[in-house]
């Protein structure tokens, strides 16, 4: 995972360094002319400079088309070695300038380490080559002492041990930063899950107290904060306010006669006429076992007696199950007006239910308005 993530980075940088490595390499071949002249040295020093350039550009892009991080690691390794076996050329093509060799070693092994990014192993492999083959070609063809070849091979050896140590360090420290970065990410990740959660748990407690369980209406304590909200909009605006309260007639019979699943039944099915024969402005909750409560804002008394008829009459043409042959469902519905600034909800209640009464005392599945009281005075 950490070199994946690293990888489109570390291909983009590999491409740079190889690129200045050899761009580099190849200004080398100013001085080349300075100390050789046009002699056959110089040519053959050109020449090899030339190809190890190419060949790094070749592979530069070859990286950036192709390379992975942690995939074809012999294209990654590939660049180390040429460079590596360029600067070892050097020797026999120049064995006076040793001295100034072991320094640009020196200077390339830190780069394999540090500068060109890379795998640990790919760039130690490569580093071990560049030193063993430099120590090799300085005894063969600059004929150097045993005493100098021991400084040159601990001088390399140390480097090369530095070098290793300083990359191993910087790598645990990056994949540690990786891990952490990660673990902030999974613990961030997992309190985002946490609010989610408890939001949906509040959501779900906010349903519960808003909404009746059976019919899904507005709850009474739901019903009462809007219906007052809308009641007070209705005076600030001076706009007239109508409040229906809806009994189911008989409903006790039907509980007892086809048992309290066909009672919850009807109190679905008339919630469900209730909520398409009103309009999306007006609010209906459930006021408790077979009563229902409307608040109708911007409603005027004819609008509210038109509108309790219809919701009258669908209750009645609802079709009913089979085995409930027998059964006329109506209801009766009692109409309040709210005309003085003075009225409050609980007092729109009051005349509603004495309104409903009123009805059910004349023979039910009637439309009661109260004509008296806080509401028409």
């Amino acid at each position: 995972m950490y070199r994946n993530s690293i990888n489109e980075r570390v291909r983009y940088e590999t491409c740079l360094s190889l690129m200045l490595a050899a761009a580099v390499f190849g200004t080398f071949a100013i001085t080349d002319y300075y100390l050789l002249g046009l002699t056959r040295e110089y040519y053959l020093l050109v020449t090899m400079r030339i190809v190890v350039v190419s060949l790094c550009l070749i592979l530069a892009f070859a990286i950036a088309r192709w390379g992975s991080y942690s995939h074809r690691l012999w294209l990654r390794a590939l660049p180390l070695w040429i460079l590596a076996t360029g600067i070892i050329l050097i020797v026999p093509l120049r064995p006076e300038s040793l001295s100034t060799q072991v320094t640009a070693v020196v200077l390339a092994t830190m780069a394999f380490f540090l500068l060109i990014p890379n795998l640990l192993t790919v760039v130690t492999f490569a580093s071990l080559f560049l030193s063993i083959g430099f120590v090799a070609a300085a005894v063969l063809f600059a004929e150097i002492s045993a005493v100098d070849t021991l400084r040159i091979a601990l001088l390399l050896m140390m480097t090369n041990v530095v070098g290793y140590c300083a990359l191993l360090r910087l790598e645990r420290l990056q994949r540690n930063q990786y891990s952490l970065l990660n673990e902030e990410r999974d613990q961030n990740h997992q309190l985002l899950k946490e609010i989610a959660h408890r939001k949906s748990l509040e959501e779900q407690l906010r349903m519960v107290a808003e909404r009746d369980e059976l019919t899904g209406l507005n709850s009474r304590s739901h019903f009462m904060k809007r219906a007052k909200a809308l009641l007070q909009s209705s005076r600030l605006e001076k706009m007239p306010f109508s409040f229906f309260m809806i009994d189911v007639d008989h409903f006790k019979s039907i509980n007892d006669t086809w048992g309290h699943s066909h009672g919850d039944w009807v109190l679905t099915k008339i919630a469900e006429v209730c909520v398409h024969s009103l309009r999306p402005t007006d609010v209906i909750g459930r006021f408790g076992g077979e009563e229902f409560v409307v608040a109708l804002p911007n409603t005027g008394p004819d609008d509210a007696q038109v509108v309790a008829e219809r919701l009258k009459m669908k209750v009645a043409e609802l079709p009913l199950k089979e085995d409930m042959s027998g059964l006329s469902l109506s209801v009766t519905i009692g109409i309040a007006m709210a005309n003085t600034e003075s009225v409050d909800l609980e007092a729109l209640i009051s005349q509603a239910d004495q309104a409903l009464y009123v009805g059910k005392r004349d023979g039910r599945n009637r439309v009661v308005m109260c004509r008296g009281g806080l509401g028409n005075g």
